[in-house]
């Protein structure tokens, strides 16, 4: 079952995923986790530290899906491919309100430019586009990586925004074949 932090950790997840970090109150994560309000005051200290930890969380949980399908790339292309894959492997995950596009861009959308939630998102969105540049390293010379990754973070963040409003991984799927065409090609 976990601990009280755990299992406050794991509501704020669906919740937030599912209704959105400014819709869903303390009471809704206190009544999902089964805890007393009390024992959410005592892991954070405000819905705000419990945002941070969320967005944290699914931060973690991306990265632990990337490095599950890296673990089995046999090849560079493979390796950058393996983003895509993490991409779509989280589009299939079961939500209860069906797939609604990446929960970090979600979360980041309900606070203002400057807040330290938009500025968590966008470090982890860097953080791809760092893993997406150091797959093409070899791939490609010094000068493309950066460019390549930046489109192919562009690629991805589009594909995932569509396959948010469609419910389905088929725009991620397809900008993987798009990718992997590209990185085919002479």
């Amino acid at each position: 079952m976990g601990t009280a932090r755990e299992r406050l950790l794991d509501a704020a997840v669906k919740r937030f995923y599912d209704d959105g970090v400014n819709a869903t109150g303390i009471d809704a994560i206190t009544a999902e986790a089964g805890v007393a309000k009390k024992s959410l005051y005592n892991n954070f200290s405000s819905k705000a530290e419990l945002v941070s930890a969320y967005i944290d969380a699914r931060h973690e949980e991306w990265l632990g899906l990337h490095r599950a399908r890296s673990a089995h790339a046999t090849t560079e292309i493979d390796r950058v491919l393996a983003v895509f894959d993490a991409y779509i492997d989280h589009a299939n995950d079961a939500y209860g309100n069906g797939f609604r596009g990446c929960g970090l861009l979600n979360a980041a959308a309900e606070f203002p430019a400057g807040a330290p939630e938009r500025a968590a998102v966008r470090a982890h969105k860097e953080q791809v586009e760092q893993i997406l540049a150091d797959g093409l390293a070899g791939l490609t010379d010094e000068d493309s990586v950066r460019e390549l990754a930046e489109h192919f973070s562009f690629l991805l963040e589009g594909a995932v925004a569509r396959a948010g409003l469609e419910g389905t991984p088929a725009r991620l799927e397809r900008a993987r074949g798009m990718a992997a065409s590209m990185l085919a090609a002479p």
